[in-house]
């Protein structure tokens, strides 16, 4: 056997170990769709979304009319439409520009939110992490033309009831009224300024892409509702989840504080594999599919890829898949964030842009003098995203 053979077959700690926070509660509440088929192999897992034959599932899809490709979302679209549409948008999800442009936007809004949290010593986590992902969000959108706490608190309201499954029809129908009083409230507030403005000066954002385009008003509400619900919802968990992480444990923290940014992602990455924001991608197998992870998929198949259990395969992961170990990418010589950002042609287009504004914005929390958790995050459950919900958390501080 070879050294580096041994050292992947080798735990280098307890085999027991469990450094997970949210799989008690996902294994209470991941539910895939009724007749999908559950893919727990992280090989199997990859192969199904990197075949480009396989359609997006899931989520309302077989719902969306695709008939005409230039007014629905990317997320819903498949084969050659998505694949242009993904092209077009490729230019605001590209290194440069989130190392220049995006880059300046996380490190000044990071440095706003933390100095009226030095000023009151204490503030709630996943409100501060949500207005970071909003202004980030927001600028890779073109969402500009109106006040962004405002616009914050609008779109925390339209999405509260998103996909909540309720026991009765009275408040399944209230949830939806709400829903889209909220919505209609971000149009006129937020959106419609921004497509005025775009429509009298162009700029380098989405919403001026999709004028170009063609695109209808209800159509761009649409796109910056995905944006809002993909980018701005699942990265203030991603933070929130983060720093719990890193405030449970001094070494993690230290190697964070001390490691470089490619150290510092690593970290980042490897709580994300543990703890994946979204539990469940499906996918609709529309023709009998050979692949080599197993036997053919059946035409007509529902697959929900189980990125938990992906995530946590020791043919993928090694030895001790539930620890924490920032070196495991690394060893075993995989992407680092496993499937927690999907894969293939649906593979999440703002990953890095997550993962660079979390570790800016975590990199100077964690160096506020005097900072601690004073209070652990509660945790819920979105049914819509099948992902945990992290509230309440308290962080405080030496004041200035």
């Amino acid at each position: 056997m070879s050294a580096t053979a041994h050292q992947s077959a080798t735990c280098p700690f307890d085999a027991s170990r469990d450094d997970r926070k949210s799989a008690r509660l996902a294994a209470e509440r991941v539910a895939p769709e009724p007749g999908a088929k559950v893919v727990t192999s992280f090989a199997a897992a990859r192969e199904i979304l990197r075949n480009a034959a396989i359609k997006q599932g899931g989520a309302g899809a077989d719902l969306i009319d695709t008939g005409d490709p230039e007014r629905v979302p990317v997320f819903y679209l498949d084969g050659e439409a998505h694949k242009r549409k993904r092209s077009e948008l490729a230019r605001f999800f590209t290194p440069k520009i989130i190392a220049t442009r995006y880059r300046a936007v996380m490190e000044n809004t990071a440095d706003a939110l933390l100095a009226e949290f030095r000023a009151k010593g204490q503030a709630p986590l996943d409100e501060i992490s949500f207005a970071l992902a909003v202004a980030v969000a927001a600028d890779i959108v073109g969402l500009k033309n109106s006040n962004p706490v405002g616009m914050a608190a609008r779109i925390k309201a339209t999405l509260a009831d998103l996909g909540g499954h309720r026991r009765n029809v009275l408040a399944r129908l209230f949830g939806r009224l709400r829903q889209s009083y909220h919505g209609l409230e971000f149009y006129f507030r937020d959106v419609r300024p921004a497509i005025t403005a775009r429509r009298k000066n162009r700029q380098v954002d989405i919403i001026s892409h999709l004028i170009d385009e063609g695109y209808s008003d209800k159509a761009i509400l649409i796109e910056c509702m995905t944006y809002a619900a993909a980018g701005m919802v699942t990265t203030r968990e991603f933070i929130v989840m983060a720093a719990w992480h890193l405030f449970g444990r001094q070494d993690l923290r230290e190697r964070f504080l001390a490691g470089d940014e490619d150290e510092q992602l690593a970290i980042l990455q490897e709580i994300l594999r543990l703890e994946p924001i979204a539990a469940l991608l499906h996918r609709r197998v529309p023709e009998i599919t050979p692949i080599a992870s197993g036997a053919p998929i059946p035409a007509g198949s529902l697959m929900a890829i189980d990125i938990r259990a992906a995530n946590t395969d020791e043919a993928a992961t090694g030895p001790c898949p539930y620890a924490l170990d920032p070196e495991r990418a690394a060893r075993m010589k995989v992407n680092a964030s496993f499937l927690s950002f999907g894969d293939g042609n649906h593979r999440c287009p703002g990953a890095q842009v997550a993962l660079a504004e979390t570790r800016v914005f975590l990199d100077r929390l964690m160096r506020v003098p005097g900072i601690r958790l004073a209070r652990e995050p509660t945790m819920g459950w979105c049914a819509a995203l099948m992902s945990y919900e992290l509230r309440d958390a308290i962080v405080v501080c030496d004041r200035l």
